[in-house]
């Protein structure tokens, strides 16, 4: 377990220069930003864990706490040279009465199902929506397609 953590730590370190935080969302006078750089896990050769947290200090008076999706992009890099870039989404709920929130995402990245060890090269949050309480995940995903 403390290899994992090391390789963790070292791994945020080694890609926090490319991180964005530029992503923040007003909803209702309401809005939510990330407390810091993603941090990005390495459990295998392909498989990462990348943990958001989450600044919602405004939300902290709500009796519903708030919720909401954070788009972001992954540029990655596989060992035979190959690049690529996704966008992934990710879902976040902050409880009532709480001004912090922490949300992680599982994600693989590779071409060939673990053929290959891959490097994230960067992450950045492309845009970070907000709700009033526990919106369903249908209404997040639609107010994430339409502000496009």
């Amino acid at each position: 377990m403390r290899h994992h953590t090391l390789k963790a730590l070292l791994l945020s370190a080694t890609i926090a220069p490319a991180l964005s935080l530029g992503a923040t969302s007003h909803t209702a006078g309401r809005s939510v930003s990330l407390s810091q750089e993603p941090v990005v896990m390495r459990l295998s050769k392909d498989e990462f864990r990348i943990a958001f947290g989450i600044n919602a200090a405004p939300c902290a008076a709500s009796e519903h706490g708030c919720s909401g999706v954070i788009r972001y992009r992954v540029d990655w890099k596989a060992d035979d040279g190959t690049t690529r870039s996704e966008i992934k989404r990710v879902n976040y709920a902050v409880v009532p009465r709480s001004d912090r929130g922490l949300t992680v995402d599982r994600q693989y990245f590779d071409t060939a199902e673990g053929a290959h060890t891959t490097e994230i090269v960067k992450v950045s949050v492309d845009m970070i929506t907000c709700v009033d309480g526990p919106a369903s995940v249908a209404t997040r995903t639609a107010a994430l397609t339409s502000a496009r």
